[in-house]
């Protein structure tokens, strides 16, 4: 009986270490930062974030005017009276949170040039903006467009 015990007490442990690791990497600190997540680089994980849309109400997709996705973006959100509320640097294009409706400004930096926007977070659904940059032709190659036949 005492074996049982204590394996329930481990099994109960194990749960919560799991909750409390996948809480930090979803991008929540101690400070009551809002649940974020980011990333998009391949197909498999774009998939991921795709599945987890529901929980968010907040994307943020980053691309150069081109069409090409970029990723090391600086994400710094700020409510509306001004309070930094998230301040990261997103792991791929796409970059959701779970956000208190309201209006907030969006600063996103890639490459040290920084697009600034003020959106609106609905009360129910997913916002979507779209934040994209002049690409530099010395580094980066434009994805070539299907030509219809």
């Amino acid at each position: 009986m005492k074996f049982r015990t204590l394996a329930i007490h481990a099994v109960t442990l194990a749960a919560a270490v799991s909750a409390a690791m996948v809480h930090a990497q979803a991008g929540v600190g101690a400070t009551a930062t809002p649940a974020y997540v980011s990333g998009g680089v391949g197909d498999a994980d774009a998939e991921r974030l795709k599945s987890q849309e529901r929980d968010y109400d907040l994307k943020l997709v980053f691309t150069l005017n081109e069409g090409n996705y970029v990723a090391s973006v600086g994400v710094s959100l700020r409510d509306a009276k001004g309070n930094q509320v998230i301040d990261t640097v997103s792991d791929g294009p796409i970059f959701m949170a779970k956000l208190p409706a309201g209006e907030y400004t969006v600063a996103a930096t890639y490459e040290g040039r920084t697009v600034t926007r003020k959106i609106g977070v609905p009360t129910r659904g997913l916002r979507t903006e779209h934040l994209r940059w002049q690409g530099n032709p010395a580094t980066d190659f434009a994805v070539p467009r299907q030509m219809s036949q």
